[in-house]
């Protein structure tokens, strides 16, 4: 017997292009020219209260290298900030900046849009069947860019 919608996997990763898309053409669009989407996802895990380098490598999927590297960046493009941990003398928590909160409020927004579009197209109805079937079996707070 044949496995039921086999294309479901390629779907879903088409899906997650298109939203990644949606959000970045609407952070370009609001005048952040110099932010990537890996730069967003970094943001998604320090939003709302901060994160050490290696909880955001971690988030990413990078080494802490990378992610130091990256959080730099961030840092000298005015999005985040290094800031003391305040539980562990030996860390820095890595927050954003008001800039870096106006990038997350346009993808936000971008986001909106985009979920209104599928509304639009599938119906509110089915909308949410489908973000209630996905919430069943997709783990949540595991956004970031594909490390293939």
């Amino acid at each position: 017997m044949p496995i039921p919608a086999q294309d479901l996997p390629l779907l879903l990763l088409a899906a997650a292009a298109e939203v990644t898309d949606a959000i970045n053409h609407g952070v370009l669009a609001a005048g952040f020219t110099d932010i990537r989407p890996t730069h967003g996802f970094a943001f998604a895990r320090m939003a709302p209260n901060g994160a050490t380098v290696g909880e955001i490598a971690e988030h990413l999927g990078v080494t802490k290298q990378a992610a130091s590297q990256l959080v730099d960046e961030l840092v000298k493009k005015g999005y985040a900030a290094r800031n003391p941990h305040p539980t562990d003398s030996r860390a820095r928590l890595i927050t954003l900046t008001e800039r870096g909160w106006a990038c997350t409020r346009a993808a936000d927004a971008a986001a909106a849009r985009f979920t209104e579009h599928w509304a639009a197209v599938l119906g509110p109805t089915a909308t949410v069947e489908l973000r209630n079937a996905l919430a069943r079996v997709v783990r949540p707070g595991r956004v970031r860019p594909s490390a293939w």
